[in-house]
C-alpha cells in the first residue's frame, strides 16, 4: 500500500493510525519523516509515539539511531 506525498487533510485515520501505518510501511522511518508526511511538529509525532508505546502497541529496538521500530499486534 502506497501512501501519498502527504496526506490529505480529511484522511479518515487518527493520527496515531496514521504513523502507525507509516511505520509499518517502513520500519526504519525517522520522526521528521513522519512530521513532514502527515503534516504534524515532531514533538507531536513524539506525543503520539509516547502514548503508543505506553498502550503497548509500538516498541523500539535499538538505539536512536540505527534501530527500528515494531509495531506489537
Amino acid at each position: 500500500e502506497k501512501f501519498p506525498e502527504k496526506f490529505p487533510e480529511k484522511f479518515p485515520e487518527k493520527t496515531s493510525e496514521k504513523i502507525l501505518h507509516l511505520i509499518t510501511d517502513n520500519k526504519n522511518i525517522t520522526i521528521a519523516e513522519i512530521s513532514g508526511l502527515i503534516g504534524i511538529s515532531d514533538r507531536a509525532v513524539k506525543k503520539h509515539i509516547a502514548k503508543l508505546k505506553e498502550e503497548g502497541i509500538l516498541k523500539r529496538v535499538g538505539p536512536d539511531k540505527g534501530g527500528h521500530w515494531e509495531v506489537m499486534e
